[in-house]
């Protein structure tokens, strides 16, 4: 088999380029220049690049971003400076609101002061998950869910369809996780809940559960490659074909499906995950008016939504974002309705004890 041949400078060039259309002056007509910075906590791609230089350019307001790439971390980074946090704005999951909540990390977030709010699609602003205690605390940006990829001339769309396949002596050595990640998914496989909402009454049952899921990872360690932690990882696991299958957000998986690698991926039958990103405003924040200015903004169009789809690869939150997205764009942020019934999205009601039981499970995997 040939290996693909994978142009990391076109690459990143396809997604400046896709973001160039952003350097219209009506996305930000309303803001007016205030001066000073915010300070932004995201995931790579999250804050398209010719959106931030428009921005800087007609506020004067600088956006420096600090890059992460686990909740778990960006909960104790922020944790260790509460109260007086270095950060204006996080990239916060949804499905971890009451972590953050609850230990007084997060401002309620003042929908009144975004007068480009109606511009999200309702399905992601005004859902169940999105009010806890009577307030919105982020507003939704990109959606994306646990998926399957695959090397689709080494793997065939049949054996993608079970996670089973992820740990097959067959693909032994072949095959990459985030570990964290994976004890739900894993959990889903069992037959269990892996919100473990089912067993808020019962935890004694969830950490049975959380340990025979542990167990599991314990025991199929041999046939791992790597665990990793961020997209650009598993992206380049892929390029490199060191490895042939993994478990991925769908986010990383489309931006190399959008760059012609041979990449496939599937919800498969026993189920997974979806997520929601939002923008959140720290408890405390230390520039609150250049907040609300950056959200603000860069909810104004459906274009600015698109050009994070197209960088990031997860779908946009934005009405009429699919509008900018080239055919190819579309495809590979979409899949069969016959997968999509085997999503469902995580929920945070039981965080607190999940994570409780989750997070030292995961060290106890890396160490074993």
């Amino acid at each position: 088999m040939t290996k693909f041949r994978f142009n990391r400078r076109r690459f990143l060039g396809t997604a400046a380029m896709t973001s160039a259309a952003l350097a219209s002056p009506v996305y930000l007509r309303h803001a007016s220049a205030a001066g000073g910075e915010v300070n932004i906590w995201t995931y790579n791609d999250f804050v398209p690049k010719s959106f931030k230089k428009k921005f800087e350019a007609e506020t004067g307001i600088k956006i420096n971003i600090r890059l992460v790439d686990d909740q778990g971390k960006q909960f104790n980074l922020l944790a260790a400076e509460a109260p007086n946090p270095t950060v204006d704005i996080m990239t916060v999951a949804g499905h971890r609101f009451l972590q953050f909540i609850d230990n007084e990390l997060l401002a309620p977030l003042d929908t009144d002061r975004l007068t480009n709010w109606g511009n999200i699609n309702p399905t992601f602003s005004e859902s169940d998950w999105a009010t806890i205690n009577g307030h919105k605390w982020g507003a939704p940006i990109l959606s994306g869910m646990e998926i399957l990829a695959y090397n689709k001339e080494i793997v065939s769309q049949e054996e993608a369809m079970t996670w089973n396949t992820l740990f097959s002596e067959k693909y032994s050595g072949q095959t990459a996780y985030i570990i964290q990640d994976m004890m739900s998914i894993v959990m889903l496989m069992l037959g269990y809940d892996g919100n473990m909402v089912a067993y808020m009454n019962d935890p004694d049952k969830a950490a049975a559960i959380v340990e025979e899921a542990k167990q599991f990872l314990i025991d199929k360690k041999s046939l791992v490659r790597k665990y990793y932690d961020s997209g650009a990882e598993v992206q380049q696991m892929f390029v490199n074909q060191d490895i042939a299958l993994g478990h991925s957000w769908n986010g990383p998986a489309a931006a190399l499906i959008n760059d012609g690698f041979p990449l496939g991926m599937t919800i498969p039958n026993e189920g997974s995950y979806g997520f929601v990103y939002t923008y959140n405003v720290a408890n405390n924040a230390p520039n609150p008016d250049n907040a609300y200015t950056f959200l603000n903004a860069i909810l104004a169009s459906p274009e600015i939504g698109a050009a994070m789809t197209k960088a990031s690869g997860f779908i946009s939150t934005y009405k009429d974002a699919s509008n900018y997205l080239t055919d190819l764009e579309r495809q590979s942020t979409s899949f069969p309705e016959e997968q999509i019934a085997n999503l469902q999205f995580f929920r945070a009601e039981a965080n607190k004890m999940k994570y409780g039981l989750v997070d030292p499970a995961v060290e106890a995997v890396k160490a074993a």
